[in-house]
């Protein structure tokens, strides 16, 4: 069975920074490619990142590159997203994911998902 922890969240000030970090089992991690989703209240779920298996690659969501860094660690199953300079509109439950998909298209999806942790984006 798939488990991804999630660590980090809470509460931050705008202009802040955070750090999420999540821990990988069940599966064969550096053949997997991970992710991360969020959903704000009210809001469709939205991809925030996605890293190939060997981190070579990474992708973000609209506006998010130049201030949110997704990494991975292999040898240790996680993976990582530190989100910078942050604004209340990054306010939302983020997710941990396994194989992502579908990253810019409205049927971005996961098979394997983290129980989410809430980031409060205040002024």
């Amino acid at each position: 069975q798939v488990h991804l922890v999630e660590s980090g969240g809470g509460s931050v000030q705008v202009g802040g920074s955070m750090r999420h970090s999540c821990a990988a089992s069940g599966l064969v991690f550096s053949n997997t490619r991970m992710g991360w989703f969020r959903q704000a209240p009210g809001k469709e779920r939205e991809f925030v990142a996605a890293i190939s298996m060997n981190g070579d690659y990474t992708f973000y969501g609209r506006s998010l590159e130049d201030r949110f860094t997704i990494s991975r660690d292999n040898a240790k199953n996680t993976v990582s997203l530190q989100m910078d300079s942050l604004k209340p509109e990054d306010t939302a439950v983020y997710y941990c994911v396994g194989d992502p998909r579908n990253y810019y298209s409205a049927y971005a999806a996961a098979d394997y998902w983290g129980q989410g942790t809430q980031v409060t984006v205040s002024s």
